[in-house]
């Protein structure tokens, strides 16, 4: 059963409910009301046909005697006199030509006397039922010469009256209950209106390929039913809300898929290198002991197969140090690799530029720390490992001449690390992607414009392990690098343990 349905059938019952109970009531009290009015009706009537009946002497009191000296009365009176000479008789006015007050007065049967008085056995006044007749409300009254004297009222005009008024009651009420109905169905469906909207655009969302590939949900509920205001336009709005969300982590998986895409292809460029060169240097070495004459030990022989081993042990090395950096960076990314104890910045930073001054003789190596040493709680190897990557950056991406600046300073309750340079700047294409695994800005990764393109990836982890941020500002002749560590971090991923 739908919801519009069952709406329909919980208002409709319980409007109809009430409306016959109003009716029961209405009837019940009307009926009440017009019982008793024609209760004093009858009581003036009887008390009339009484002081007529007292002029009668018992022994020719009869019904028809007592109101042949009386005026007729109106049309449907019951009369019955009880006498003990005469016995009991009675007559009911019938009506002639219509007329309320002219009519023939109809003697009472013998079984109509009868239910008469088993009516009245123990009571005065009470409502019988008379053969032929109908419905009727007497009342027994005594007289002072010793009669009984029986009034009775009909009740039609009471049980027709009830009986008009229960059909208009029934009939309003159908009419009414057939307009409700339609005004509640209006109303409901022009209601539940946003609710089918929703429906039909959560289907359309069901029906695209959102599992594999580039996927864009353009389906949202129209505006005009997400209104937020109102209870079934909050379910559009949620919706649209969530499409948005569910849209954007599409979009994010998708971009990690293309940037997982590009890592599996740069990892396997970055592999493949060192093996072909291991492979191309066993492979002379093999050739020239080969050709060697296996008796004499020639120089040239030595020498070349010398070298060979060098390269392979070079290439072998250079492999080593890449699977290690991916290991580390997936050993960062659970959280795991760093060890807690107190860091002393300042001396990194010193170590750090006297590392990096020989490697690049051609630059202009500046340090700018305090004469205090700033401290913080953090892993000493790892963040000599930052340090030592920004300028190992530093170094290979500018040309001779430039002048790299190395500055710590503390900065309320962080540490501040900086590498500046006035070096050409970084491209703005691939700004946004610097500390990407494998980001370079050398596309054709040649290995004298740059390493293996981990080296800011590992920086950045590193940082963040300390809950800290790594970001970077780059225009020609101004580019600086700058880290932020919190001097003693509220939250680490391990407790931190004193060096």
């Amino acid at each position: 059963m739908s919801l519009q349905t069952r709406l329909m059938t919980a208002v409709i019952g319980f409007v109809s409910l009430i409306l016959i109970i109003v009716a029961v009531i209405t009837s019940a009290t009307l009926g009440k009301t017009m019982e008793d009015q024609l209760d004093q009706k009858l009581s003036e009537y009887a008390h009339q046909l009484v002081r007529i009946s007292q002029a009668v002497a018992p022994s020719s009191a009869t019904a028809q005697n007592v109101l042949a000296s009386s005026p007729a009365p109106p049309v449907g009176v019951l009369f019955v006199v009880s006498s003990p000479v005469t016995g009991f008789s009675g007559v009911v006015a019938k009506s002639e030509d219509g007329d309320e007050f002219a009519g023939t007065l109809d003697p009472l049967t013998g079984a109509q006397l009868a239910e008469i008085a088993v009516s009245l056995k123990d009571t005065r006044v009470a409502t019988v039922t008379l053969t032929d007749l109908g419905s009727y409300r007497v009342m027994a009254l005594p007289t002072s010469n010793g009669l009984i004297v029986v009034t009775g009222l009909p009740r039609d005009d009471i049980q027709n009256q009830l009986t008009q008024l229960l059909t208009v009651i029934a009939l309003a009420t159908i009419g009414g209950l057939i307009l409700l109905a339609l005004t509640t169905a209006i109303t409901i469906r022009v209601s539940l209106r946003p609710l089918r909207a929703v429906a039909l655009t959560a289907t359309r969302v069901a029906n695209q390929q959102l599992d594999r590939g580039e996927v864009t949900i353009t389906e949202r509920v129209p505006a005009s039913e997400a209104d937020p205001r109102t209870e079934t336009g909050l379910v559009g709005a949620s919706l649209n809300k969530l499409l948005d969300h569910v849209n954007t982590s599409l979009a994010s998986r998708q971009k990690n898929e293309e940037r997982m895409r590009r890592f599996v292809a740069d990892a396997s460029h970055e592999l493949r290198t060192p093996l072909a060169s291991i492979r191309g240097y066993s492979e002379l070495s093999l050739r020239a002991l080969r050709q060697s004459d296996p008796q004499a030990e020639r120089p040239e022989v030595i020498e070349s197969t010398t070298s060979s081993l060098e390269r392979i042990q070079a290439q072998s090395l250079r492999m080593t140090r890449l699977v290690e950096d991916l290991l580390l960076l997936a050993r960062l990314d659970e959280g795991r690799e760093l060890v807690y104890g107190t860091v002393d910045l300042t001396q990194l930073a010193l170590e750090g530029l006297s590392d990096a001054r020989p490697t690049a003789a051609d630059h202009h190596w500046n340090i700018d720390v305090p004469d205090e040493p700033v401290t913080i709680v953090g892993d000493a190897g790892r963040m000599h490992q930052v340090v030592a990557n920004l300028l190992a950056n530093a170094r290979t991406h500018t040309p001779a001449g430039t002048t790299v600046t190395l500055s710590v300073a503390q900065e309320g309750q962080e540490a501040v690390l900086r590498v500046h340079d006035d070096g050409p700047g970084i491209d703005p294409a691939i700004r946004d992607e610097l500390f990407a695994r494998f980001a370079r800005g050398d596309s054709s990764r040649a290995r004298q414009t740059g390493g293996t393109g981990l080296g800011l990836a590992i920086a950045k982890a590193i940082v963040e392990g300390h809950h800290g941020l790594i970001t970077v500002t780059s225009e020609p002749g101004d580019t600086t690098f700058t880290v932020h560590i919190p001097m003693n971090p509220a939250t680490t991923g391990d407790a931190p343990a004193e060096a």
